[in-house]
């Protein structure tokens, strides 16, 4: 058994790596489509995928998204959008290995089939129920509504990288009907099926051990770690151990 301590931009670099080698996703790199939702996290996952197809063309991490929560005193635009300094636009999607710049879930949802993947990111973990749910700012439901039509119309696989700092202790379904209600203001919030993936299945698909939250916080870069003990064989433990030291000195998420 040990005890190990993860930062949240180390844990967004542990779920991008070990989703690179997801074995569904590897199969869709080879033939099929994968669409990345432009998120933070899920912007560690491009950078990992792109390690495994060669990808050379310049992708910049840090205006991978659409909305984001910042502190009270940076200045955003109403909507919650930076301008995006990279000049890459949209999602990342991969078609048979090959990433098509400047294309969006709008573009490819209505031919995704079975076999493909989106990945989207989320803003509230139910770690009891492996359930995620994600805010939404436009009134027509943003990238939610058309990735639900490819789920459920066409059987898409919906892989949901959500960090554990993410989790909250209400109930997901509650709290949309709560926020979801005629006049009120502000976001609104949707619980989504999919794989909830976050730093526990990181590890187990990346060396097997299972892994439980039992402390979190901290100060000076570690606001919002967790604290994790995990189990396994002590060769699994090692490994978890190793990658878990080399993500150590992963430097905090920052708008560049």
């Amino acid at each position: 058994m040990k005890q190990v301590l993860l930062t949240v931009a180390a844990g967004k670099r542990l779920i991008g790596k070990a989703l690179s080698c997801h074995p569904e996703i590897e199969k869709a790199l080879d033939k099929g489509t994968i669409v990345i939702i432009a998120g933070t996290t899920n912007s560690y996952v491009v950078q990992e995928i792109f390690k495994l197809t060669g990808e050379t063309r310049p992708f910049e991490r840090t205006h991978f998204f659409r909305g984001i929560t910042l502190s009270p005193d940076y200045k955003v635009s109403e909507s919650g959008r930076l301008p995006d300094k990279s000049g890459i636009q949209g999602d990342v999607v991969i078609q048979n290995g090959v990433w098509l710049p400047g294309k969006t879930i709008n573009d490819v949802a209505e031919g995704l089939k079975e076999g493909d993947i989106v990945l989207k990111g989320a803003n509230a973990l139910d770690l009891t129920h492996r359930r995620a749910a994600v805010l939404i700012g436009n009134p027509n439901g943003g990238t939610t509504i058309p990735i639900l039509q490819a789920l459920i119309g066409r059987r898409i696989r919906l892989i949901l990288p959500v960090g554990l700092e993410k989790r909250i202790p209400g109930d997901l379904d509650s709290l949309a009907n709560k926020l979801n209600a005629p006049g009120v203001k502000g976001w609104r919030y949707m619980p989504i099926p999919g794989e909830v993936f976050t730093e526990i299945e990181a590890l187990f698909w990346l060396t097997g051990v299972n892994a439980e939250l039992f402390a979190s916080g901290g100060v000076s870069g570690a606001e919002g770690c967790g604290w994790l003990v995990v189990t396994g064989s002590p060769s699994q433990e090692a490994a978890a151990e190793k990658i878990l030291e080399s993500l150590g000195s992963e430097p905090p998420f920052n708008l560049g």
